[in-house]
Parts: structure tokens; C-alpha cells; sequence
């Protein structure tokens, strides 16, 4: 029996990012280490989408540089894609796919094979979505988007989790649901990373929080000793 693969390692080097004149990160350097969940937080427009749309290889960094695995990236290189699974705040439906339909196209893209179905259903139990998996995307509710949004990511190859504010738009119990799930991928190695402002969620999955403010990282460290965030 073969062991998982081993979640992928992260380098940030002395990235900055600008749009123009305005400068969405300042010399920020990070280390992330294979199979480590690490909770990004700070005030809106601190840099928290800007950092993983890096990370992610959505977009390049204006000086510095990030390492995935030692290694310069972009999100179409096939090996990128097939290790790393990003859920966007700008991510997109397929307005005229089912629930099921959605999930099983992002799995069969993906290489699942026979095995698509099998993990649609899975996915789409863990969200609690397996009722609504005739339904099209509208006329899910805000939350069940989300969840729909998640699902997608249950059923792609992954080494690494990118989420920009996974807990976006769950009730209280999906919120416990996906803290469960997330922790199982950390327990089967895979290395997370993301955005997010409800503290509770960091302090349940991260081992370690950076807080962003204005691009520049004020403080790092385990959950319990970055205590005052303001989100």
C-alpha cells in the first residue's frame, strides 16, 4: 500500500505586489511548511487575496518571488494542477449544470475517471448537498453555493488548499462541518492555506496565523499567540 503524497511546501520571498500606485503587498516574506494549515487574517483590503492569488499562481508577484516545492509556477502548469486546489472569491458557476453535473465536470477534468461519480457523492454528502444534487446552482441558497463551491475541491487531486474565506456565507453548523473536513486533510497531509475573518475557524484548523495589515505582516505565530485580531 502506498503512502499519500505529502502535502506541498511554500516559499515567499521578499514578494511585493502593486496595481499602479496602489501596493496591495510590501516585502512580505513566508515560509509554509508541507502539511501546515495556515490561517491568513487582517482587515479588508490588508492583502489577504492578493497573497493567495499568488500563492495559487493566479497571478505573479511585482518583485521577489514564490516557491512551490522549490520551484517558480503559474496555475496552468500541469503539475500545479494536479497538486494544488483553490477555492476563489471570484470563482464562477456553470449556470446550466446540475449540482451533480457541476461537481462530476470538475472531477472528470481532473482525472477522476470511473471514479468521478463515486467522489461527487461524497462530496456533496459531506456539504449536505446529496438533496440537491438535481438542482441548478441558482436556485441554491447563498450558503449552499458556498458549500457547492467547497465540494468542488473534495473531488480534485490535491497537496495543497488555497481557500479565500472558506466560511463565507455558512450557517454555524456548515461552519463546524468544514472545520471537520479541513482537519481531516491536514490529518491526511495536505498542506492549507487560507483567508479568512471568523477567528473561531483559525483557531480550529491553523497552526499558525499571519496578520496583515496595509500589505505588511504585523504579527505570526500559533493561534493562541496572535490573540488580538481585528477583522
Amino acid at each position: 500500500m502506498t503512502s499519500p503524497p505529502t502535502g506541498l511546501g511554500l516559499r515567499i520571498e521578499r514578494v511585493s505586489r502593486r496595481f499602479g500606485e496602489r501596493v496591495a503587498l510590501q516585502q512580505l516574506s513566508l515560509a509554509i511548511a508541507p502539511g501546515a494549515a495556515v490561517a491568513l487574517m487582517g482587515p479588508n483590503g490588508s492583502g489577504k487575496t492578493t497573497l493567495l492569488r499568488l500563492i495559487s499562481g493566479r497571478d505573479v508577484p511585482s518583485t521577489g518571488q514564490v516557491l512551490l516545492d522549490g520551484r517558480t509556477f503559474t496555475e496552468d502548469d500541469e503539475w500545479v494542477r494536479r497538486a494544488v486546489a483553490v477555492v476563489a472569491e471570484d470563482a464562477a458557476f456553470y449556470p446550466d449544470l446540475t449540482v451533480f453535473e457541476h461537481v462530476w465536470l470538475v472531477a472528470a477534468a481532473h482525472g477522476a475517471g470511473q471514479q468521478s461519480s463515486m467522489l461527487v457523492e461524497t462530496a456533496l454528502a459531506a456539504f449536505r448537498l446529496d438533496d440537491h444534487a438535481g438542482a441548478l446552482p441558482r436556485e441554491l441558497s447563498s450558503g449552499q453555493q458556498q458549500a457547492l463551491l467547497l465540494a468542488t475541491a473534495l473531488v480534485r487531486p490535491r497537496r495543497m488548499l488555497v481557500l479565500d474565506e472558506p466560511e463565507r456565507r455558512l450557517d454555524p453548523d456548515a461552519r463546524d462541518r468544514l472545520a471537520g473536513l479541513l482537519n481531516d486533510e491536514r490529518s491526511a497531509g495536505v498542506t492549507i492555506v487560507m483567508a479568512t475573518h471568523h477567528r473561531e475557524l483559525a483557531d480550529a484548523v491553523a497552526d499558525h496565523v499571519v496578520l496583515l495589515r496595509e500589505g505588511h505582516q504585523v504579527a505570526a505565530g500559533p493561534p493562541s499567540d496572535v490573540s488580538d485580531i481585528e477583522t
